[in-house]
């Protein structure tokens, strides 16, 4: 049996495709006749700019967990809850849904992202066995994840805004508020500057190899 034909990477089908809006160009194209943006075959800083906003997320991370995120006042009596500690109060009272949701988006969600986007710049840096197609799905729902991470940030603004009852009762964002914002801001420009495009220099990397052997 004849082994199927590889398919052509857009690079060596003489091809651009632009990282902002995906249309895609005749190479040697300096900017996108769709969007404006610069146009270039391979960002060659993608790695560094990947591990620095990686580093100042996971800085931020760690108050964001130390820290209360939820600062409650009622009839004088002053509540301060961490991420995790918030959770485990509302699963003491029955909120088991909503307990395994903030655990979910705060804890689990971020963790993964970190170990997803360390995952693909090693495996671009270093020889991967992993497929391409397999690496890239997995770069692809980094990104549309990552703002869900956002969950307990909606939660803390809407709860501010709505419980303000004097010295009845009042809510406030705890510091880890902001940290916690932070740091998915920061996974998320971590993701968006990771060039997807890097997976498959592999696989043109390997043919050559294939060739010269």
């Amino acid at each position: 049996m004849m082994a199927d034909t590889p398919i052509p990477t857009t690079k060596e089908a003489g091809l651009l495709g632009c990282r902002y809006c995906t249309r895609v160009w005749p190479s040697g194209t300096k900017t996108c006749g769709c969007c404006g943006s610069k146009l270039v075959s391979r960002d060659l800083q993608s790695l560094q700019k990947v591990w620095a906003w990686w580093l100042v997320a996971l800085i931020c991370y760690v108050p964001a967990n130390l820290y209360p995120m939820l600062r409650t006042s009622t009839l004088g009596s002053v509540s301060q809850d961490t991420i995790v500690g918030g959770a485990i109060t509302l699963a003491e009272h029955g909120s088991y849904f909503v307990a395994g949701v903030i655990l979910l988006a705060s804890v689990v969600i971020p963790i993964l992202k970190f170990l997803a986007i360390a995952y693909l710049a090693i495996s671009v840096a270093r020889p991967s066995t992993a497929r391409e197609g397999t690496r890239h799905m997995l770069f692809e729902l980094v990104e549309y994840i990552g703002r869900w991470s956002m969950i307990d940030v909606f939660v803390v603004a809407i709860l501010s805004s709505l419980v303000h009852l004097g010295n009845f009762a009042s809510v406030e964002p705890g510091p880890a508020s902001l940290t916690f914002a932070l740091t998915v801001v920061f996974t998320m420009i971590s993701a968006q500057s990771f060039d997807s495009r890097l997976i498959w220099d592999q696989q043109e990397f390997e043919k050559d190899t294939d060739r010269a052997h």
